[in-house]
């Protein structure tokens, strides 16, 4: 699910007030004056409960998943068992994982304070149960364990995790082999993630900022992309491939090991390798695949309340970002769907609406902090405009769209009933305790019944350019929820269900 730049056009949102009607559903297209950013918030956490691979413990919420991938690592003699599947599939990939921690961490950076405490602790645990496992792919000297399955065999099942019997091909990189990419945003990943343990986890904070430090030198060392390895490239691409390059990753790493460790090493290296590394190419990309507008964002927190000045090009960068996403700034160039979704062609569109939130709010953040404003040439951007930008997109995502439906699975009356996944799609192992062999699954795949189990807090694909959704398990672009969609999205629901009436 690459990330693309393409040419971009605004469109003015509008508005429908009508009825649809189509297989299962009676949608009212009209707009919520109301949402509970509280309960989406609790949603958005549960859900990775139904992505946990490994031994699942006895506080499990969704209880229609049980145990599997028990012999992660066997292949390596290692214990490569936990944390989770990246979507609909039953494959563990390390670079869309990694990203995916990060984010939960960053969320819980940012916003963690004004979550509710038990939502806070909801959301450490979502980080744990990866970092756990991010942990064991870098637990031996010179090699990263970067992915465990084989996604053609995987992908050619419709299997529970639970069922899974086909082959858990475990693909690893060792030195001098790069891996810049993994290697570096699995630094980021720890580091960021040692921050949001520091204060009620101290011995783990340092566990996993030490191994972020290991981690960075490995992706540092040996530069490449993981996907040019012969032996990584038929099991990462085209699902995974490192299609943006891996310098990103090796500035994003280093990003996050200055913010979380104040070691001027990582300054330096930030401030000496931005050109070399393509930190001026001004990429306003965001996701699992490219971090430039996120690092940018990152480090301008030096700019701006450190007045650290020698990263300057970074905010500068952040500052152009954000006035592409203004409708009335002159460099505005972002796509919105007619119903005012930020739309990126290339499948799983939600993954750009909850980035891009998640950075309008965390540079809304800083800038205010500083009582600063972006400069957009014809229109000066104050930090509620921002909010206002991100809170558009998080109220699309819960229903204020043309089709009145909520993506995220559970959320209101209206959603998605028949996502791409597979353990949603068919009968719990409660339900059936016999075993669904590889093709015996393709009857649940095939029917046009909406998914007996409900995977709560599920943020899908979502709607086309047109915001058109037809609720198609087939079409995964559009029905497959991911980790990396989730992610981003705990942060921006925190801070809405603190704010839920900004206007």
């Amino acid at each position: 699910m690459k990330p693309s730049s393409p040419p971009l056009l605004l469109h003015r949102p509008f508005l429908l007030f009508s009825l649809l009607i189509f297989p299962g559903f009676l949608f009212p297209l009209v707009q919520s004056s109301y949402h509970d950013y509280s309960d989406a918030l609790s949603k958005s956490i549960l859900f990775f409960e139904g992505q946990r691979s490994g031994f699942l413990p006895q506080n499990q919420r969704i209880g229609w998943r049980a145990n599997s991938g028990l012999s992660d690592g066997w292949m390596y003699n290692t214990d490569l068992v936990g944390g989770y599947y990246d979507a609909g599939d039953n494959v563990k990939f390390g670079f869309p994982m990694a990203f995916t921690t990060t984010m939960l961490a960053w969320s819980v950076i940012e916003f963690g304070d004004l979550m509710p405490p038990n939502e806070l602790r909801n959301a450490q645990v979502a980080i744990r149960w990866a970092t756990d496992y991010l942990l064991k792919t870098v637990s031996q000297p010179n090699r990263i364990f970067v992915q465990v399955g084989d996604p053609n065999i995987d992908h050619s099942c419709w299997e529970r995790p639970e069922d899974m019997d086909t082959a858990r091909t475990v693909y690893a990189v060792d030195a001098p082999n790069p891996a810049s990419d993994v290697a570096g945003e699995t630094a980021a990943a720890l580091a960021a993630s040692s921050m949001a343990f520091r204060s009620v986890d101290p011995g783990y904070a340092e566990t996993l900022l030490r191994n972020a430090v290991q981690a960075f030198k490995f992706a540092d060392n040996f530069r490449g992309a993981y996907s040019d390895n012969a032996n990584i490239r038929d099991g990462a691409c085209p699902f995974y491939c490192d299609f943006s390059g891996y310098q990103d990753e090796l500035l994003w790493g280093a990003a996050w090991l200055r913010r979380a460790s104040q070691d001027n090493n990582y300054l330096s290296y930030i401030e000496n390798n931005g050109k070399t590394l393509g930190a001026d190419d001004n990429i306003n990309e965001f996701g699992w695949d490219n971090k430039h507008a996120g690092l940018n964002v990152l480090v301008s927190k030096e700019v701006l309340e450190g007045n650290m000045y020698t990263l300057q090009s970074y905010k500068a960068s952040a500052d152009s970002f954000m006035c592409t996403l203004i409708p009335d700034s002159s460099s505005s160039h972002i796509e919105y769907t007619p119903g005012g979704l930020i739309y990126k062609p290339g499948g799983s569109n939600l993954q750009h609406a909850t980035t891009i939130s998640f950075l309008l709010l965390v540079y809304a953040n800083y800038l205010e902090r500083t009582s600063q404003t972006v400069n957009c040439g014809n229109v000066m951007v104050a930090p509620m405009t921002l909010r206002t930008q991100a809170k558009k997109q998080v109220n699309y995502i819960l229903g204020d769209n043309p089709m009145g439906l909520s993506y995220m699975v559970g959320y209101s009356n209206y959603f998605p009933q028949r996502i791409h996944h597979r353990g949603s799609s068919l009968p719990s192992v409660k339900d059936h305790p016999g075993f669904i062999a590889c093709k015996e699954g393709s009857i649940y795949f095939n029917s046009t019944n909406p998914n007996p189990n409900v995977l709560v807090g599920a943020i899908v694909g979502g709607p086309g350019e047109d915001d058109a959704y037809g609720d198609d398990r087939a079409d995964f672009r559009k029905s497959e929820p991911t980790t990396y969609i989730n992610a981003p999205f705990v942060g921006v629901l925190a801070y809405f269900a603190a704010n839920p009436n900004l206007s």
